[in-house]
């Protein structure tokens, strides 16, 4: 059965990756992190598998690669970067995870800065004494999205995999097996097929074969990419209450499960029954776990964060679970905690671009009645390219002028012309609500005649004609701001 499926996909392969250039980019598919399936043909085919990579995968590399030969065209430096990404992944090549790390660390912009594929065609020529790693660097280039070079899951797996299985059953001499249906569910699962995926399920008990548990946590892997918990769920139960029991791999699949869908109760259970395995081994479901209790209203949810949080080395920081940090202390009003994310995130040159955090920050700040903390944080956001609004400025001016601090306040105003924010009907209500407090609302209509005089001198410079409507808003100005002070001095 295997032979004959490696035989027609080595005849097909050349097809295979040229169908795969015909598509000039990857569509944006809603794709949820799931845990990684160990399907039941992984076993079986992993004898073949050292046997058939050596001869794909020159074949693979040719076909990235453009007319001109990468090595003769590339400058030194891109040369020695390639070659440093080399050696370090030689020396974690017999670990997995470590692979991922050092790509996600130094690869992508070593690719992204090369959109003709030659970067990486050129690090996988010079991986030829390692196929089995210039394979998995090639897989996880292939699950990239923001790359330019077109290697979609989609192309790859459901049509030549269903075009394979096609051919397949009109061979007469070959049966197919669970381990090809577990193969189909698998595939169609990770697309959010879900329709086809319940067909090859149902195509299964049609034809008589007995489901295993790799079966059941293939359409549980499914429904968790689809995000659809209600079938999730029942498919767990049937698997329960059935001959077939589950493994560690379906702990695991429904523990990301109920941790996606915010069921904390559940997902505690769970826990509760694999903790000596993810707490050892799964650090990416511990992320998991974190960001559900980020997302929620339990009470005791930073308690239980930190505990996970002694659980991920110090090696493994994550821009987006340091982001969600930073909002979590900042909403429970936790200045120190919200800070050290923040000095983490300055410190890993992790830039915050929603508007949406930035507030929730300065809003912790106002709760605290920490001004001048504040104020040293929006310097430093200046200079670290983060999101810069108004609010940040406003913030501050009420703060200052609650602590009747009118000259840092105004120092404020300067800031946001430095920065082209300007002022709005909202900043001159802050400005004069300051003033009338500390009893000084002259300075407010001086900053008013003095924006005015503003307006009129870009006027001119930009050679405008003052019309009679012009000089009629200055005559006006002035005269309520003379009317303004003879009554203030009443």
């Amino acid at each position: 059965m295997l032979k004959r499926v490696w035989t027609i996909s080595d005849t097909s392969q050349s097809e295979l990756f040229i169908h795969l250039h015909r598509f000039p980019s990857n569509p944006k598919t809603r794709k949820p992190p799931f845990a990684n399936v160990k399907n039941s043909y992984q076993s079986i085919v992993k004898n073949s598998y050292q046997s058939i990579v050596k001869n794909s995968y020159q074949s693979i590399v040719n076909l990235f690669a453009h007319e001109d030969s990468y090595a003769d065209t590339k400058p030194n430096d891109i040369y020695t970067k390639v070659s440093k990404l080399k050696h370090e992944l030689l020396r974690k090549k017999e670990n997995s995870d470590e692979i991922v790390r050092v790509l996600e660390d130094k690869g992508g912009s070593l690719f992204t800065g090369h959109s003709d594929g030659s970067t990486l065609v050129y690090l996988l020529k010079q991986l030829r004494s390692s196929p089995t790693l210039a394979i998995e660097v090639l897989n996880w280039r292939r699950k990239q999205e923001d790359f330019s070079i077109p290697m979609t899951s989609e192309e790859y797996a459901y049509e030549k995999c269903q075009q394979l299985f096609q051919e397949l059953q009109r061979d007469g001499t070959c049966c197919s097996t669970i381990a090809t249906y577990n193969m189909l569910i698998s595939v169609f699962g990770r697309l959010m097929l879900v329709d086809h995926m319940e067909a090859t399920f149902r195509e299964i008990e049609g034809l008589n074969l007995t489901p295993n548990v790799s079966t059941f946590n293939n359409l549980i892997a499914g429904y968790i990419t689809a995000w659809m918990w209600d079938r999730m769920e029942r498919t767990y139960r049937i698997l329960n209450s059935g001959s077939v029991k589950p493994n560690i791999s379906t702990y695991l699949l429904m523990l990301r499960g109920y941790a996606h869908s915010l069921n904390l109760e559940k997902m505690e259970e769970m826990y509760e029954l694999v903790k000596h395995h993810v707490d050892q081994n799964e650090i990416p479901l511990i992320r998991a776990m974190i960001c559900a209790y980020c997302r929620s209203s339990d009470k005791n949810r930073v308690t239980k964060i930190e505990t996970l949080l002694m659980l991920i080395p110090e090696n493994e920081y994550r821009p987006w679970l340091n982001v969600l940090l930073i909002r979590l202390y900042a909403q429970e009003d936790l200045l120190e905690k919200m800070e050290t994310s923040i000095n983490e995130a300055f410190q890993h040159n992790t830039s915050v671009a929603t508007v949406g955090l930035m507030r929730c920050i300065i809003t912790s700040y106002f709760r605290c009645n920490a001004v001048d903390k504040l104020a040293y944080f929006v310097k430093r956001a200046e200079c670290s390219n983060w999101r810069i609004c108004r609010s940040l400025y406003h913030c501050q001016m009420v703060m200052f002028a609650s602590q009747k601090r009118l000259a840092e306040m105004e120092r404020v105003l300067d800031a946001m012309e430095n920065f082209n924010i300007g002022r709005t009907k909202k900043t001159y209500w802050i400005l004069y609500n300051a003033y009338l407090i500390c009893g000084q609302t002259h300075k407010l209509q001086q900053k008013c005649l003095a924006e005015m005089e503003r307006v009129l001198d870009v006027m001119e410079n930009f050679n405008m004609v003052r019309m009679k409507e012009t000089h009629w808003i200055v005559y006006n100005a002035y005269l309520i701001s003379v009317v303004t002070s003879i009554n203030l001095s009443r």
